[in-house]
């Protein structure tokens, strides 16, 4: 059975799949522009970069693609409104955000026309985000790799968003690795589509270096780890040798910050650096982000080989609420 396309605001998706927005150069044009070509939304990372890197970044996905691109900013940057406003200027089709909560951000995208997507994961600030305008709502979980607004499990906390998010798209996000399981999320659970990370990291036109894709693929499931942020909220990464001696209490805190990218920090890392490090091959001292499925991927793909896995897997068994058949 055919998956349905994905609406929001004025941009359409022929596959309701949304790739993460993963900040600090990991989810640049070169990721977002094919993805898009694909029929699923690119996202590129837009925290901690300089805008007019990211206004660049933008207009040359845009001419790489008719398809749908979009930025995600993280709210807890200190330069947030500036990069939203870059990305505007630059043309972006919508704007994903959390790591916080904004409600000027819902204003500046009506006045502009551009969608906003909120990620929640509560269903309070679910149904807060709806009411003061989100054009959708992304469900993040505790899968999810990254920054981390809860402890609990996606498939535990969707079903109550799902209850009072009525008439926007609700998207599912934290874990989801294969076509199975977006078919699960969209037929038993009632998603309108997906967001998916870790999965593209592990693609050939993701540019960061092999170095980080190899530590997705050396990985297991216990080398996922949870670790503190200086973003104040919990990550859920690969244990790299950095994590694992912050995680056992050494200390590795900055004297003086260079970057001043957050609005709020406490300094006892710059993650700037770190996610930096890890982009550029340095993983002994870098940050790797990663989602609490990624033991599970054991290959690098095109975009389109990942997109074609996906539909074949998830429109086996999507059955538009005639059950749904188990994971293979």
């Amino acid at each position: 059975m055919k998956l349905p396309s994905l609406t929001i605001g004025n941009f359409t998706a022929s596959f309701p799949l949304l790739q993460g927005g993963m900040s600090i150069r990991v989810s640049t044009s070169a990721l977002a522009a094919p993805v898009a070509a694909c029929g699923g939304i690119g996202i590129i990372g837009g925290s901690g970069i300089p805008t007019e890197e990211l206004k660049a970044d933008i207009k040359k996905a845009k001419s790489m693609t008719d398809g749908v691109v979009g930025v995600n900013i993280m709210y807890a940057m200190k330069n947030f409104y500036d990069l939203v406003m870059c990305s505007i200027d630059s043309g972006v089709d919508m704007i994903i955000t959390g790591a916080g909560f904004s409600r000027d951000i819902f204003k500046i995208g009506k006045e502009h026309n551009v969608p906003i997507v909120m990620i929640v994961s509560s269903p309070a600030l679910a149904k807060l985000a709806e009411r003061l305008g989100a054009s959708a709502v992304i469900v993040e979980a505790t899968e999810a790799g990254g920054h981390l607004g809860t402890d609990k499990p996606l498939r535990e906390i969707f079903p109550a968003i799902r209850d009072v998010v009525k008439n926007i798209p609700l998207i599912a996000a934290g874990g989801i690795t294969n076509g199975y399981e977006m078919a699960e999320m969209m037929d038993k659970y009632g998603a309108d589509g997906v967001q998916v990370a870790s999965r593209f990291v592990l693609s050939e036109e993701c540019d960061v270096a092999d170095e980080f894709k190899q530590a997705y693929l050396n990985a297991g499931k216990d080398d996922i780890v949870l670790t503190s942020s200086p973003v104040g909220m919990p990550g859920r990464a690969v244990n790299t040798p950095f994590v694992s001696s912050k995680n056992e209490g050494e200390d590795h805190s900055t004297k003086k910050c260079v970057h001043r990218c957050l609005k709020k920090c406490d300094h006892h890392y710059c993650i700037s650096d770190r996610l930096m490090a890890s982009r550029d091959g340095n993983i002994e001292e870098g940050l790797v982000f990663a989602g609490a499925n990624t033991y599970k991927m054991k290959d690098i793909l095109p975009v389109a080989e990942i997109f074609k896995q996906f539909r074949e897997q998830a429109e086996s068994v999507f059955k538009e609420g005639k059950g749904f058949l188990p994971t293979i």
